[in-house]
């Protein structure tokens, strides 16, 4: 089964905490045996892979319930079900949730919508957070994820209304942003000035010049596909030259032969596809630029400790 999201952990893990002191990874192995998650679902990790989902849905569970009472943190990282947590669970809830927890004070403290420090919209946000199924972390993740997609899709766009020299020189900064070319100026000296053999370019993979990486770098329309034949070319020219490191870039896309056929060269031959170009770029700077920062604090348990 999939992770169940973090409402639906909520009676587990006070059930959990009400057995004596524990800890989330402690929590969250009894669990995922609970409810039988695989290892795969065990070592899945929030989109961002700063943390296991899992972790992160039990430890939200164990951070609302804290709110409302109902889970103490007598220590560094330890939580137990409090003696309120204790008498819930007498009364053998079917589910804790959300709307259960609105109904003990000190949640309704922590979530009051009348403090007059917030506007209309921040209480709007702060309700529907805690209403929904997925943690904060996966709502940031999912908001980062629909931006990226879009930026992806508009860099692919402005690429391929450009020149094919535009294209080139945008290699070169993708390379060399990347650590490869040793510098702009011979990394320009030799990516697309051959021209001939099926190869556009050379590059050194050091700064050194210890070893060369021949490029093509094609500007396709995004609706087409690259075949294998393109790439079987490409490697008869890495093969004259007696080169044994290339790369092909493109704006399109790889058909699945031309990946297959990869796979078993003696040669190392990486494929970068628009999407994964875009990603590149977004990644290293190129293209891009910072519009806004939004950090995101835990609490510094070092700091609090004895």
């Amino acid at each position: 089964m999939s992770i169940p999201d973090y409402q639906t952990l909520m009676l587990p893990v006070l059930q959990v905490a009400a057995q004596g002191e524990t800890r989330v990874p402690i929590a969250s192995e009894t669990i995922a045996d609970q409810f039988a998650l695989s290892e795969e679902e065990r070592e899945e990790l929030l989109p961002s892979g700063k943390q296991a989902l899992l972790h992160n849905r039990v430890h939200w569970a164990k951070f609302y319930m804290t709110k409302a009472g109902l889970i103490d943190s007598p220590s560094r990282g330890v939580f137990v079900a409090s003696d309120a947590g204790k008498a819930l669970l007498a009364k053998n809830p079917k589910r804790i949730d959300v709307e259960l927890l609105k109904t003990y004070p000190a949640f309704i403290e922590f979530y009051d919508k009348s403090n007059s420090s917030k506007s209309d919209s921040q209480d709007t946000a702060q309700e529907q957070a805690a209403a929904s199924e997925t943690t904060p972390e996966e709502q940031i993740d999912a908001a980062n994820s629909v931006l990226t997609k879009a930026l992806k899709a508009d860099l692919l766009s402005r690429v391929h209304e450009q020149t094919p020299t535009f294209f080139e020189h945008l290699i070169v900064e993708l390379l060399v942003a990347m650590g490869y070319g040793g510098s702009h100026e011979s990394a320009a000296r030799r990516l697309g000035k051959s021209g001939d053999g099926g190869i556009d370019g050379i590059i050194d993979e050091d700064r050194l010049g210890l070893d060369r990486i021949y490029v093509q770098a094609k500007r396709y329309s995004p609706e087409q596909t690259i075949g294998r034949p393109a790439i079987q070319g490409f490697v008869g020219s890495l093969i004259g030259f007696g080169a044994t490191k290339g790369v092909f870039v493109t704006t399109c896309t790889f058909s699945r032969q031309a990946l297959d056929y990869v796979e078993n060269l003696q040669q190392r031959v990486i494929l970068i596809d628009g999407d994964r170009l875009a990603e590149l770029m977004i990644e290293f700077g190129i293209g891009v630029r910072v519009s806004r920062v939004v950090q995101v604090k835990r609490l510094d348990e070092d700091f609090f400790a004895d």
